[in-house]
């Protein structure tokens, strides 16, 4: 609390208030995937997104057959499989929504948003898929049009492949390559 407002009283002047570095994260099951396979690592991480057997990933789940013809190293792909409507093994139907993002379409600002109502993405990164778990970013206000910016440093991540020390990572936006993150991609399935 004191270093923030020593940070805003310092840069006040130019008309800037930079606030300390931040963290938020959502909550995030610990699955791991059966193997290190990539179409597996695809079935933990949405079973770990929709946390619904009945949706995904279980036997006879709403989008079970989907996930395997999915490409689990295309989220285009992953989209285009997944997304629209879809019956529960009660014959209920859902509706999956899908929202991919390029690199250049993310912004920390829509990141906040989503991680802050328990929409958690998927990112392609290395040609791996990871959960994002959470970030950490600097918060800048402009005072005179009270303007709020938002740089991401890092992207706090899951990987469902392992389940020891490995399994926490992140992408530092400073030091990582970007070029090798295909995206995000958010998933959201509600009962129609």
């Amino acid at each position: 609390m004191i270093a923030a407002c020593l940070l805003a009283i310092g840069s006040g002047a130019s008309g800037q208030i930079a606030y300390p570095e931040q963290e938020v994260r959502a909550q995030v099951p610990s699955l791991t995937a059966r193997s290190t396979h990539a179409s597996d690592v695809l079935a933990a991480s949405l079973e770990s997104i929709f946390q619904d057997k009945d949706i995904c990933c279980g036997k006879n789940s709403a989008l079970e057959d989907d996930v395997e013809s999915a490409d689990p190293k295309s989220l285009k792909d992953i989209v285009n499989k997944l997304q629209g409507r879809h019956l529960l093994s009660d014959g209920r139907p859902i509706m999956v929504t899908a929202e991919y993002l390029t690199p250049d379409q993310i912004s920390g600002g829509h990141l906040i948003y989503m991680l802050t109502r328990k929409q958690t993405p998927l990112m392609m990164w290395d040609s791996h898929l990871y959960i994002v778990c959470g970030i950490t970013y600097v918060e800048d206000v402009d005072t005179t049009t009270n303007a709020r910016t938002y740089a991401v440093h890092k992207i706090l991540l899951q990987d469902t492949r392992y389940s020891d020390s490995r399994r926490e990572t992140s992408f530092d936006r400073l030091t990582d390559n970007a070029t090798r993150v295909e995206g995000l991609l958010f998933l959201r399935a509600v009962l129609q």
